[in-house]
């Protein structure tokens, strides 16, 4: 700090009165007006005051006035000779100088110097003249000589730390301390050095006398030089833009919370997202408590929630300015009671903010556990106050956010009460939404599970094994479905499929599409017979409930499954031959009992309901060990996003020759079961949370041995009939079925007879001992027996109602050469 000369000396320096100082309000308008003012052009104070600088002003120069006003915020100021009237009517020529007193770049008051040509001197003005014209300005206004000491300051200043006396000698950085003051000295030099001003400088700081109140200036530097035109010092002007300064904190921390809140709809996710946005613009620590039903997805009853007992909420966010919170703080996940009567219970059942601005260990004994925990959690954090705001979405409280200042900070006051809620409030629809999805998502889940098989039925054609994974989101949540469906003649089917669409609408449409698919396998049609059905059936469902007229489209649920995908297979045990055919579907992958895999040439069939060309189905006949892999597109989308429609499943691309390679190498893998060869295959090639479902069957198939069949040819002669009872008695002897001689008898007796009487050629009857008595008789007719209901007084007609009454199961599968008619006996014994 300088000595008392040092410093009278340079206020010396500015203490010239030759100039007459104005102040110009926004419009242009006399603010104030001095005795020079009124010596060069004659107005009074009262005459002048009030009135625009234009109107003093010659006409041709006051045409100037608003350009000359304009480029002096655009440059900082502008000099030049004006000409004025004087009172008494005559043209007085004027020097002007005029200077914005904050950033010129927004409507700011102007700063004018008016004197006579000639008088070099009258750009310094008087100190006594300017505290008169200035005293009462709320602009505050200072002076600095060039070692950026103050040798003047108006009384404006004093919000800002220091009056006027005590700022004296004193530099910037001694009044307003830290990084920022020495960036306003840097540009003080700056403007000392280059003479260019500098206006419109944000400064954010603390003052001595408030030094937790954080404020905000708006600073516009100008050089002061002498009549040689060297620099004297620099005066500024500082409006107060706290309040401006903290309206743009608020908007840029809403803006980051419409940015980072709610970028899923994952609940503890949503709430971390809220705690990461509150620290630090608002607090220092925050902590966000759900309800469990909030969590679990479930319906909450609307309006504040009720009950004065003890309430456990689930800790889904926090978040601390230092880092990790202390051991003793509730952990993400776990349980936060808070008893009854507490502040955060208070919230809950209230609807209604707390808050409390100085905080004790005892005033935390709601929020922490043991006094010597809480204690410790107080001290480490230095907690300082506390806001607690509800989560209210719709009418509905999910939980508590409550938001912590350490000390050294200001406490929450009114304007931070409404930022939270505001910041809480979007959050909570964020929270609900994500409730409501969670809802929703576990709703289309339990629908699409509840649709696909619990269990596989138990069967002897193949060992079996699948695994479905859904989709992450609600809105991916597809379709994909399987099933195993056991044949007559110890057959299976092997069915996997996708619905097109997402959610509850497609888990039920793909819950249609299986069950039809039952229905058609149980007429015991060929797999291309099937689809062909099928597709039938969907384009047929799509055109009588398709929309009705007036209906918006996009409102109805979806209900067909037009453009659905399917793979049906169908596997003999007895001779191991398969037949399969596709709708718009990836065909299977065989793996050989050496572990060498190939993929099925299946001809591809337009995908249901779309229409186009017939199906078409390829056999084969496989070795026993041989393993089937049915899978959905999904399997190898390989975290793509998205898969291609059903239709293109199938056609020859480089990325799916890739893809095919990828489940190939998989594929190849041994495991110790079936099972967790299937459930590794899905986790090499999908990720945990795929874009797209995922299913995949696996079977491995059988062979029945030959000792469970048995076969004979009989000729067309009705006297074979009791030729073949015998047979069959003496098989089922042989076999250890006593018990079932005689039904069995009665069954082949009517089947065989039928057989003789109705078709022309011989007749070839087979028994097959699997987990039933299967008879099968087959002849070479086309027409299908039916089941008839005769009066008492009728002859004939009760054959087929007799098979009907004694056999488990019956029914007829026609063949390329004729038909089977087949009847299955349960096995009181087993199976062996």
């Amino acid at each position: 700090m300088g000595g008392h000369n040092e410093q009278d000396a340079a206020r010396q320096g500015f203490d010239v009165a030759d100039a007459a100082p104005l102040l110009l309000d926004p419009a242009g308008v006399v603010a104030s007006w001095t005795a020079r003012a009124e010596r060069l052009l004659g107005y009074t104070a009262s005459e002048a005051v009030g009135r625009k600088l234009a109107e003093l002003l010659t006409d041709e120069d006051a045409l100037r006035v608003p350009e000359l006003v304009e480029r002096s915020r655009a440059d900082g100021g502008w000099t030049g000779l004006l000409r004025a009237r004087n009172r008494d009517g005559r043209t007085v020529e004027l020097t002007v100088r005029v200077t914005p007193t904050v950033d010129p770049r927004r409507d700011a008051s102007l700063l004018v110097l008016l004197s006579e040509p000639g008088e070099d001197s009258g750009w310094a003005m008087s100190r006594t003249v300017l505290e008169q014209m200035l005293s009462g300005s709320p602009i505050g206004i200072a002076i600095v000589d060039t070692d950026l000491r103050y040798v003047w300051s108006n009384a404006a200043m004093e919000q800002f730390g220091g009056g006027a006396d005590q700022r004296l000698g004193l530099r910037f950085a001694e009044i307003q301390p830290g990084m920022d003051a020495e960036a306003v000295e840097d540009r003080m030099r700056q403007v000392l050095a280059t003479g260019e001003p500098v206006v419109g400088y944000e400064h954010v700081g603390r003052v001595r006398s408030a030094p937790l109140r954080e404020t905000a200036h708006m600073i516009s530097f100008n050089r002061l030089d002498d009549e040689q035109g060297r620099p004297m010092g620099v005066y500024y002007t500082v409006v107060d833009i706290t309040e401006r300064h903290r309206a743009r904190q608020r908007l840029a921390l809403m803006d980051r919370a419409g940015e980072h809140i709610g970028r899923s709809l994952d609940i503890m996710r949503t709430a971390q997202e809220l705690a990461d946005v509150a620290v630090p613009g608002l607090a220092d620590v925050v902590t966000v408590d759900l309800l469990e039903t909030v969590l679990r997805g479930a319906e909450l009853p609307p309006g504040p929630l009720a009950g004065t007992g003890t309430v456990a909420l689930r800790r889904a966010g926090q978040k601390s300015s230092q880092g990790k919170l202390p051991d003793s703080v509730v952990e993400i996940g776990e349980v936060a009671g808070y008893g009854a009567g507490s502040p955060p219970v208070r919230c809950l059942t209230s609807g209604r903010s707390w808050r409390q601005d100085e905080l004790t260990p005892l005033a935390l004994e709601w929020a922490v556990g043991t006094a010597a925990d809480r204690e410790h959690t107080f001290l480490e954090l230095g907690l300082q106050s506390v806001l607690i705001v509800p989560i209210r979405a719709r009418g509905v409280t999910l939980g508590v956010t409550t938001f912590f200042r350490r000390l050294r900070q200001m406490p929450f006051d009114a304007d931070d009460v409404h930022l939270a809620e505001e910041l809480v409030s979007r959050a909570a629809l964020c929270v609900d939404n994500a409730r409501r999805y969670t809802r929703e998502r576990d709703a289309a889940l339990v629908l699409q599970r509840s649709l696909l098989p619990r269990r596989m039925p138990e069967q002897n054609a193949v060992e079996v094994a699948a695994h479905y994974r859904p989709a992450d989101e609600l809105t991916r949540l597809g379709g994909d479905w399987y099933d195993l469906i056991p044949l007559s003649g110890a057959r299976v089917a092997l069915v996997v499929g996708e619905v097109p669409g997402h959610g509850i609408d497609a888990a039920a449409g793909m819950g249609r599409l299986r069950t039809a698919v039952r229905t058609l396998a149980a007429l015991d049609l060929p797999p291309e017979e099937v689809l062909a059905h099928l597709d039938d059936l969907v384009a047929r469902t799509a055109r009588d409930e398709g929309p009705l007229d007036g209906d918006d489209e996009g409102e109805r649920p979806f209900v067909e499954p037009v453009g659905s995908g399917c793979v049906y297979v169908v596997y003999d045990p007895v001779d191991g031959r398969c037949a399969m055919a596709a709708a718009g579907h990836p065909a299977p992958a065989l793996v050989t009992p050496d572990g060498t895999v190939r993929f099925v040439e299946l001809p591809q069939g337009p995908a249901l309901g779309v229409g186009g060309p017939p199906f078409e189905s390829v056999e084969m006949t496989l070795e026993e060990g041989t393993t089937l892999a049915l899978h959905t597109d999904g399997l190898l989308a390989h975290g793509e996003e998205g898969s291609r429609p059903a239709a293109e499943a199938c056609l020859p691309k480089p990325a799916e020759q890739q893809r095919l390679e990828r489940l190939r190498a998989v594929l190849t893998g041994r495991s110790a079961t079936l099972d967790e060869q299937c459930r590794a295959v899905v986790d090499t090639l999908a990720p945990a949370h795929p874009y797209d479902d995922v299913a995949l069957l696996m079977a491995r198939t059988k062979r029945l041995d030959p000792g469970q069949i048995a076969v004979w040819e009989l000729p067309g002669d009705p006297e074979m009939v009791a030729e073949a009872r015998r047979t069959v008695t003496r098989q089922l002897a042989e076999w250890g079925l006593e018990e079932l001689v005689f039904t069995a008898e009665l069954l082949v007796s009517e089947l065989v007879t039928n057989a003789i009487r109705y078709s022309p050629g011989p007749v070839r009857l087979r028994l097959i001992r699997e987990r039933a008595l299967v008879c099968e008789v087959f002849d070479g007719g086309a027409t299908a027996p039916h089941l008839r209901h005769p009066r008492a007084m009728d002859e004939g007609g009760r054959g087929l109602l007799l098979v009907s009454q004694l056999a488990e199961r019956w029914g007829t599968r026609f063949v390329p050469d004729g038909k089977i008619i087949w009847a299955e006996l349960t096995l009181t014994g087993g199976a062996d």
